[in-house]
C-alpha cells in the first residue's frame, strides 16, 4: 500500500495536531481530517494494555494501513464510468458530484484493490429485458477495462488474487470486476463464460427484486423460488466451474442457505452486515454468520448507514423518493444523459432531506460482532461506494484508513487487520480458483 506521505490533521477537543508519516519514501502530502469522538472505546474489550497518545496511535495505525493489502469488494463505480465526460483519473469532489471513488482518492486513502461491480437494476424478465441488461453490463465492463488500459501507470486489471499483491508491489491499484444482479445472465448459461472471459470474478445473484435465479431479501411481493431457482442452481454450478465467486448479498435468507448447500466453493457476501447489531433484512443473522464460517466464506462489511444503525423515520424523504422513482424509466432504457440526470435528482433529495449518517464506530461494532460469532477469518470490507455507501468519517475512498485507525483503537493486531482488509477475501478467492481448476481437470480426464 502506498499512502503517499500522509499529512494528517488530528482533531481532538477542538485542537489540531499536525504530524507527517513517511511511507516507503514517497513524498506527496495528503490532507485528511479525522474526527475522533471523546470517550470512544472506553469500555472496549479489545483495548490495548499499553498507554499511547492519540498521535502515536494514529501514526501506528497508518503504518499498519500502509503495510497490509487493503481490498474493497464492492463499489458501483462502473455506472459512473459510462456517464459523459467522467474519468477515474481525475479527482472528484464527492460533495459536488456524488462520486466516491477515483484513482487519486484510492491512492490518498491507501486503498490497494477494489472490485468494481457492474450493476443493472432489475427490469422486465423477458428476452428483450435480458438483452438490454446484458448490453448495459457489457458496456460497463468494457469501460472498466478501457480505463485500466488508459491509466496503466496507476492501475492494472486484476484477474486472480495474486494480481493484487503484484500490482501493490509495483505501486499500482488492482482493479477487479464483479456483476451486481445476475439479471444480465438471462436464461443463457453461455453468458457466464463471456463475462468470465471479460474479467468478471464475482456475481451477486440477485438485487432488490426477485429474478430468474433467486429471491431478493427486499422484494415487496415476497419469495418466488423459496431461495435459489432450479436454473439458479445450474448458474451456481457453472460459476464454480469457471472460478467466479458466488455472492449472496441482497439475497433472501433461503438464498443464503441454498448457496451454502449448492456451491462446491466457499461463498461471499460482498456488502452485508450483522443483523444482531442492526435488524435489517439485508443483514445476516448469527446463524448465517456461523454457517459462513463453517463454509469457509467471508462477510464484507458495507458502509450504508441504514445497514449499520437504526434510522429515524423520515416521511418527507420517503415521499420524495417514491415520487422520483414513480416517474423513472428503467435504467436499461436510459441514455447516458438520463442516467446522469437521475443521479443528480437523487442527490438533490439527499441534500434536501438528509438522514443521520453512521460512523466508523458503527462499522467496527459490526466487525466486533462478526468476529465474536464467526471468527476473525470470516470478515472483510465492501464499502458500496457509488451505490449508496459512505458515512461521516468514511465518506469516500480517500478516508478508508479511518477504519484501520478505529480497529487499532480497539486493540486489533496487525495480523487481524491484514485479514479483515484483504487476506480473508483473497483466501476465499484462491479457494474458488483452486476448486475451479480441480473441476475442469476432472472434466478433461
Amino acid at each position: 500500500m502506498r499512502l503517499s506521505g500522509l499529512h494528517v490533521y488530528l482533531v481532538i477537543f477542538e485542537f489540531e495536531v499536525p504530524f507527517m508519516i513517511k511511507t516507503r519514501g514517497i513524498g506527496l502530502s495528503v490532507y485528511v481530517v479525522i474526527l475522533l469522538l471523546s470517550g470512544c472505546g472506553a469500555d472496549n474489550k479489545h483495548a490495548p494494555a499499553s498507554v499511547e497518545t492519540e498521535e502515536e496511535l494514529i501514526e501506528r495505525a497508518l503504518r499498519i494501513h500502509d503495510r497490509v493489502l487493503t481490498v474493497d469488494t464492492h463499489a458501483d463505480t462502473p455506472i459512473r464510468m459510462i456517464e459523459p465526460g467522467f474519468s477515474l483519473s481525475e479527482r472528484h469532489d464527492p460533495r459536488e458530484t456524488g462520486s466516491k471513488v477515483d484513482y487519486p482518492r484510492m491512492q490518498e486513502g491507501g486503498l490497494d484493490a477494489i472490485f468494481f461491480a457492474a450493476f443493472v437494476a432489475q427490469d422486465i424478465r423477458d428476452a428483450g429485458g435480458n438483452q438490454r441488461a446484458k448490453t448495459l453490463v457489457l458496456e460497463m465492463i468494457d469501460a472498466v477495462v478501457a480505463s485500466t488500459g488508459q491509466n496503466a501507470d496507476a492501475v492494472g486489471l486484476a484477474l486472480g488474487p495474486e494480481d493484487a499483491y503484484e500490482l501493490e508491489q509495483a505501486g499500482k491499484r488492482a482493479i477487479y470486476i464483479g456483476i451486481e444482479n445476475g439479471y444480465p445472465i438471462g436464461d443463457d448459461l453461455t453468458n457466464l463464460q463471456l463475462f468470465f472471459d471479460k474479467g468478471v470474478r464475482y456475481i451477486t445473484l440477485v438485487h432488490s427484486s426477485n429474478n430468474d435465479l433467486a429471491d431478493s431479501a427486499t422484494d415487496s411481493k415476497g419469495p418466488e423460488h423459496q431461495g435459489i431457482s432450479q436454473f439458479g442452481e445450474t448458474v451456481v454450478q457453472e460459476m464454480n466451474r469457471l472460478g467466479i465467486m458466488v455472492d449472496v448479498s441482497h439475497g433472501s435468507d433461503d438464498v443464503f442457505y441454498d448457496a451454502i448447500e449448492m456451491s462446491k466453493a466457499p461463498i461471499i457476501a460482498s456488502h452485508s452486515n450483522a443483523r444482531s447489531v442492526t435488524d435489517h433484512k439485508r443483514n445476516m443473522s448469527d446463524e448465517m454468520l456461523r454457517m459462513m464460517a463453517e463454509n469457509g466464506g467471508v462477510v464484507q462489511l458495507t458502509m450504508l448507514s441504514s445497514y449499520l444503525r437504526d434510522e429515524p423515520d423520515n416521511p418527507q424523504r420517503e415521499a420524495a423518493l417514491t415520487e422520483l422513482r414513480s416517474g423513472m424509466k428503467s435504467i436499461t432504457d436510459m441514455t447516458p444523459d438520463e442516467r446522469l440526470a437521475m443521479r443528480q435528482a437523487f442527490n438533490e433529495v439527499n441534500e434536501k432531506f438528509p438522514t443521520p449518517s453512521a460512523t466508523v464506530q458503527d462499522v467496527v461494532d459490526h466487525i466486533d460482532h462478526i468476529v465474536e460469532v464467526a471468527g476473525i477469518d470470516h470478515v472483510g470490507i465492501g464499502c458500496d461506494f457509488d451505490g449508496g455507501g459512505g458515512i461521516d468519517d468514511v465518506f469516500d475512498a480517500s478516508q478508508v484508513m479511518n477504519i484501520t485507525i478505529e480497529l487499532v483503537r480497539r486493540g486489533y493486531s496487525e495480523e487481524d487487520i491484514e485479514k479483515i482488509w484483504g487476506k480473508n477475501v483473497m483466501r476465499v478467492f484462491q479457494d474458488v480458483q483452486d476448486i475451479s481448476r480441480s473441476m475442469q481437470a476432472r472434466i478433461l480426464s
